[in-house]
């Protein structure tokens, strides 16, 4: 296996959804943001399974791929992301459930554009939740994921969306 540390695997399977969920507002044609919504979940997912597949030890049960960068050093806030047995699995699960969402949201014509984006939001956040090692960055990821699924629900979700939501939030 070649070093791990040479590239920050972790880093870009969390920030590249987070970051390309911007972009949506620049996509000139409204039926183009589901193929670039797909193709951002389908790319991370790919680059999960090759990470994982050529870096990850099924056999060591020690935290892997470990990264971490002093972000905000005055309070302790790291840039802190490894992987283990425990969040392996569902790192993997994330990437392909949120990709099969995609494609199931395919015939959205409600809002697309703000529905990818808060799809996209939520894939990076959710990836980095599980990935996080630092305290501070698991409760920054936690609360980027909230904001995006409340948003899902009340909008998006079925008749009693807005008490969900509210159910959602509170619990």
């Amino acid at each position: 296996m070649s070093n791990p540390l040479e590239f920050p695997w972790l880093s870009v399977l969390v920030l590249l959804p987070l970051l390309a969920a911007f972009g949506i507002p620049l996509i000139p044609q409204s039926r183009w943001v589901r193929w670039y919504a797909l193709a951002v979940g389908a790319f991370d997912l790919g680059l999960m399974v090759y990470v994982f597949a050529r870096h990850y030890d099924l056999q060591d049960f020690s935290l892997q791929l470990a990264e971490r960068y002093a972000w905000v050093p005055q309070i302790g806030f790291h840039w802190s992301l490894a992987v283990d047995g425990l969040s392996f699995p569902l790192v993997l699960l994330s990437g392909l459930i949120t990709t099969l969402s995609i494609v199931a949201a395919w015939n959205l014509s409600h809002k697309p554009r703000l529905f990818f984006f808060l799809l996209l939001l939520m894939y990076g956040a959710q990836v980095g939740v599980f990935l996080a090692q630092d305290m501070l960055l698991f409760f920054l990821m936690w609360e980027i994921e909230l904001v995006p699924v409340y948003l899902l629900i009340s909008i998006w979700g079925g008749p009693k969306r807005q008490y969900a939501a509210t159910k959602f939030i509170l619990y």
